[in-house]
C-alpha cells in the first residue's frame, strides 16, 4: 500500500521547505513517494528541493499552468494506490498519514478524505467540509443573507472535530485512491485557479463515491501564502463559481446576472480596501525550546528579548500579547499543532523554526500573508 504525496509549488521557498520537513516526518512508517510540481517559481524553491531533498521527485514547468493542470501531472507521476494532493503552505503531524490511511480503510465507497484544517492562528477554517455551491448557494453566500432552506456553503453541521460524509472537499488536503481520481479525469483544466476542488469533489460524488470529512486530524493551512484576498480574487472565485454551476447546473440568466453584478459590486468594494494588515503588537516573546544558542540568535535578528521557556510553562503564559516560537528541534509538529489549537482565541500568535533551519515563520492572521525571518 503505497502512498503518492504530491505538492504544487508556487514561489513560496520557506514554507515549501517546512512542509517537506513535516510531510517526511509524516512518512518515515509508510511506502511512499514526494512529488513536486513546481509551477515556475521566481525564487530558489527548485535549488533548495535539488540540493536539501534530492530523493524527491521535482518537475519543473516553464511557466504557470495553473492548479489543476499542475496537479494532474504529478498525479500522472505518481505510482501509489494512494496519493494526497497538498498545498505547499500546509504543516502535517507526524501521525496525519498514519491516521488517514487507517480511517480510509473503514469509509464506505470512500471517494476522498479531507481534514480538518487550522490557520496560522491556531483557528479552525470553515472551508475544510463545504456543501455543493449551487447557483441559489452561491448567491446566499455572495450576499449573505438566508434563503428558505438553501443550504449554507460551509457544512456548519458536521462538528469541527467529527468524522462524517461530507459534500465538497478543499483542495489544500485530499487524500484518496489514484483509480478514483482518474476514474473522473482528475481536476477539469478549465479551471486555472479556484473551483477545481469543488468540482472534483462534485465529480467524485457523481461517480457513486463518498466524500468524508475526518476531523480527528488537523493540519495547519496558512492559506494567505496562495492568495491575495484582494479584488482580483474575488473576480477569480466568484467567476469559478459560475464557471462550476454552468458545468454542472441548468442555466438561470436572471440568477447568473444577479451573480455576475453583485460581483462587481463586491470587487469595487475590495479595490478600496486597504489590504495591509495591521501590525500586531507584540509584549513578550518566548521560544518554546531548551536551546540558548538559538535564543541568542533569534534575539539578535528580532532585536528584542527573547526568554526561553519548556513545553509546560506555555499554559502559564496568562493574556498579555505574546509571541511564542515553537523550536522543531524541541517540539514535534504534533506538539506544534496541538499548542496552536490550545492557545487559539487569546492574545498569543505563532511561529515555528524547522528542525536544522535558519530562519521562523508564521502568520498573524487567518488571511494575510506570512512572515519569513532569516536569522
Amino acid at each position: 500500500m503505497k502512498l503518492s504525496v504530491i505538492i504544487l509549488n508556487y514561489n513560496v521557498r520557506y514554507f515549501l521547505e517546512l512542509c517537506i520537513l513535516s510531510v517526511k516526518k509524516a512518512l518515515t512508517t509508510i511506502e511512499a513517494e514526494i512529488i513536486i510540481i513546481d509551477n515556475n517559481s521566481q525564487d530558489d524553491s527548485c535549488k533548495m528541493v535539488q540540493q536539501h531533498f534530492p530523493e524527491i521527485t521535482l518537475l519543473q514547468n516553464n511557466k504557470n499552468v495553473g492548479f489543476a493542470k499542475a496537479n494532474n501531472q504529478g498525479v500522472a507521476m505518481a505510482t501509489g494506490e494512494y496519493i494526497c494532493i497538498l498545498n505547499p503552505d500546509t504543516v502535517v503531524a507526524e501521525d496525519t498519514f498514519v491516521k488517514i490511511l487507517e480511517a480510509s480503510q473503514k469509509l464506505l465507497h470512500m471517494g476522498m478524505v479531507g481534514t480538518r484544517l487550522i490557520d496560522g492562528t491556531g483557528s479552525f477554517l470553515p472551508e475544510s467540509k463545504r456543501n455543493i455551491p449551487s447557483p441559489m448557494t452561491s448567491f446566499r453566500r455572495l450576499f449573505g443573507i438566508r434563503i428558505g432552506h438553501v443550504k449554507n456553503y460551509y457544512a456548519d453541521h458536521i462538528s469541527e472535530t467529527e468524522t462524517a460524509d461530507v459534500e465538497i472537499l478543499v483542495g489544500a488536503f485530499l487524500f484518496m485512491k489514484k483509480e478514483a481520481y482518474e476514474s473522473v479525469n482528475g481536476f477539469d483544466e478549465d479551471y486555472f485557479m479556484y473551483g477545481e476542488d469543488i468540482d472534483l469533489s462534485y465529480k467524485i460524488l457523481k461517480q457513486g463515491l463518498q466524500n468524508y470529512y475526518v476531523g480527528s486530524v488537523p493540519v495547519i493551512h496558512y492559506k494567505g501564502e496562495s492568495t491575495d484576498r484582494n479584488a482580483a480574487y474575488i473576480k477569480r472565485f466568484y467567476g469559478a463559481m459560475r464557471l462550476f454551476y454552468s458545468k454542472h447546473f441548468r442555466s438561470n440568466w436572471l440568477l447568473d446576472s444577479m451573480v455576475a453584478f453583485g460581483i462587481r459590486i463586491i470587487a469595487i468594494q475590495q479595490s478600496f480596501k486597504n489590504q495591509e494588515k495591521e501590525k500586531r503588537v507584540i509584549d513578550h516573546h518566548y521560544l518554546v525550546s531548551d536551546n540558548p544558542l538559538l535564543q541568542q540568535k533569534i534575539a539578535q535578528v528580532l532585536k528584542k528579548d527573547i526568554q526561553l521557556i519548556s513545553l509546560e510553562s506555555v499554559q502559564d503564559l496568562g493574556d498579555m500579547n505574546n509571541e511564542l516560537i515553537f523550536d522543531n528541534e524541541y517540539l514535534t509538529f504534533s506538539e506544534i499543532i496541538g499548542l496552536m489549537e490550545q492557545q487559539r482565541d487569546t492574545t498569543q500568535v505563532f511561529k515555528i523554526r524547522p528542525e536544522g533551519c535558519n530562519y521562523i515563520l508564521g502568520s498573524n492572521y487567518s488571511d494575510g500573508k506570512g512572515e519569513v525571518i532569516v536569522f
